[in-house]
């Protein structure tokens, strides 16, 4: 839809004369031909489509930001002294202007459907309140255009976050009952079905905040918000978990297709090179130099499961198996995910076989959901036009199941349509992948700090983290279940290494990598990749965990969390311009 839309706010900033949607529009002639005009609405409406997420970075660049990921540098959530009042962000209101000037102005409009371009922008209003929720958690709740001079709008204090979202809930309700729109071929628009997607996303998030951030004391009300997930989940018709005719191309290909699969696709942005729109994926997953140059964790690729359904962490070695072989037989996701085996990228169309490359990983675990195989120009130039999907059938059925494993109600029927239907798609076993586990893994109950236990629950966690990779899910997950620790203590561990010297990754029996301590040796094989080993354990430098083997592990710098930090600090100059919001607490 960000491509059309476009098109759709040049023409609309063409019929409104000069006025900008970020302030109040005064010109009657101009309002009555935009709020008396049902195209005229839908121009007006589609503004609004800049509150998803940005193409350019993206919702894969979001996991940078997680226990899953390595990445270059620290975040200033987590860099000691980076965040404070001074150096936050995030508390702008225009967006929201832009939604209350077109509810006041659509509320009093002629045009017999008005209701339905009401519900886009109460949807609208309810995605923006709950990213503002999520960051700051108390903010002021104001559903009008807010003139200048209005003092006591402007000059008043916070609302209660739990009583935002209550609002939040009646928005998304409201646009559910009133889009007119259910489905679309494109995946692009916004229907009810979307609403419906993105309820599910939200109320799961408010359940699990108030059950999990105790102090809170709203543990009581979490079962109201699950029970909300399952009901709008149900609601859904007509979307399908997307299979190509190969299985081992069915999970990747959703994400490297210029056209959404609209099967499983709910919502997307389509790319368009005709209008110079594009992401950056490849630069951001492949550059050496652009971006955060992320690489996944062993700790993450031990929670896939070995293709005949069996945990890979139950095998008495997987501590010690190298990486050529601990990437086969397992989740069909796995090698859609990242490079390994006979993975091959291509140079002006011609195959080339890509092992991990060790001058843009850190870890061994080289990413290629989001990336096309193909080099030039992608990987120098911000020129990714592959559809940026933001919610998919596949997050839905996580959700519900999420839902119904806290509220203790999975039954067998529900897992098959749920969790067992996307282990069927990654190859696993259909008796297997259907089956309700009864035991807790170990590996995960440790990985968690103990803190979940519930055997269903732990599988529900582990595919949520294997199916959702680099979908912008994972920060929010560990914040809703309270584990903000992990963004410290969680070692960005890679590849097992039993000894320094030469290493062949893919199997083809030519030499990838060489790691060494000390002086630089000289190597027969033509471009292999060296990786100096530290003997220290310095910011920015890779040393293995028993000294001369073990496993590489990442040092970004120093991360610090505190429990102050589940919400940003309101900025010091919107403080200090309205000192009646107050501060969060330790800020």
């Amino acid at each position: 839809m960000k491509t059309v839309k476009y098109i759709y706010v040049l023409l609309l900033l063409t019929t409104v004369v000069s006025c900008k949607l970020d302030e109040i529009p005064v010109d009657t002639a101009t309002k009555k031909a935009v709020f008396d005009s049902e195209n005229g609405m839908q121009l007006y409406a589609n503004s609004f489509y800049d509150i998803l997420p940005s193409p350019d970075e993206g919702v894969f660049t979001k996991d940078d930001l997680s226990d899953l990921v390595a990445r270059n540098g620290v975040d200033n959530l987590l860099a000691p002294g980076a965040l404070s009042p001074i150096t936050s962000t995030g508390w702008s209101w225009k967006d929201l202007r832009n939604i209350n000037y077109f509810l006041e102005n659509a509320e009093q409009s002629t045009v017999s459907n008005k209701n339905n371009f009401i519900g886009l922008a109460r949807f609208f209003r309810a995605l923006f309140y709950f990213e503002k929720v999520k960051r700051f958690g108390d903010v002021p709740w104001v559903e009008k255009t807010i003139d200048i001079d209005n003092d006591a709008v402007l000059y008043a204090g916070r609302d209660s976050r739990f009583d935002i979202m209550d609002k939040v809930l009646a928005d998304l309700n409201f646009a559910i009952d009133n889009i007119e729109l259910e489905s679309d071929p494109s995946s692009t628009r916004i229907t009810s079905n979307v609403a419906r997607a993105y309820k599910t996303r939200i109320c799961l998030y408010e359940a699990s905040f108030r059950k999990y951030h105790k102090s809170y004391q709203k543990e009581g009300t979490a079962e109201t918000w699950y029970k909300e997930v399952i009901k709008e989940a149900n609601a859904i018709k007509g979307f399908f978990l997307h299979e190509s005719a190969d299985i081992e191309k069915s999970y990747r290909s959703l994400f490297i297709t210029k056209a959404p699969f609209a099967d499983e696709t709910i919502l997307a942005v389509t790319l368009d090179a005709n209008l110079q729109v594009f992401s950056s994926a490849n630069r951001r997953f492949i550059s050496p130099t652009f971006g955060n140059r992320p690489s996944l964790t062993r700790n993450f690729v031990n929670m896939y499961l070995n293709i005949d359904g069996s945990r890979y962490t139950d095998n008495p070695g997987y501590k010690t198996q190298t990486f050529s072989d601990e990437v086969k037989q397992r989740d069909l996701r796995l090698k859609q995910t990242i490079r390994s085996g006979d993975y091959a990228r291509t140079e002006n169309g011609v195959p080339v076989i890509s092992p991990p490359n060790f001058s843009q990983t850190y870890t061994g675990y080289q990413p290629i959901k989001w990336s096309y195989d193909e080099r030039f120009p992608f990987d120098d130039e911000s020129r990714n036009d592959n559809a940026h999907i933001i919610m998919r059938w596949a997050e839905v059925l996580l959700n519900k199941a999420e839902a119904l494993a806290e509220l203790n109600e999975m039954t067998a029927s529900e897992w098959a349509v749920t969790i067992g239907a996307l282990r069927k798609r990654a190859g696993i076993p259909q008796n297997i992948a259907n089956t309700l586990p009864t035991v807790a893994d170990p590996y995960l109950v440790k990985y968690y700090n103990g803190k979940f236990t519930n055997a269903i629950m732990l599988e529900v966690m582990r595919e949520r983290a294997v199916e959702m990779i680099f979908e912008g899910l994972r920060t929010d997950d560990l914040i809703r279940w309270r584990l903000g620790d992990m963004f410290q203590n969680v070692k960005f561990n890679g590849i097992f290494i039993p000894a320094l010297g030469e290493y062949d990754l893919n199997g083809d029996g030519i030499m990838d990598v060489c790691f060494y301590q000390g002086t630089k040796p000289q190597s027969t094989t033509k471009n292999i990749a060296y990786v100096q080993i530290s003997t220290g354990n310095s910011a920015g430098q890779v040393q293995l965990s028993e000294g001369d083997h073990g496993e590489l592990i990442w040092n970004p710098g120093e991360r610090e969390w505190q429990d102050k930090k589940y919400l940003y600090p309101i900025p010091k100059t919107d403080f200090e311009r309205n000192p009646a919001l107050g501060q969060n607490k330790d800020w």
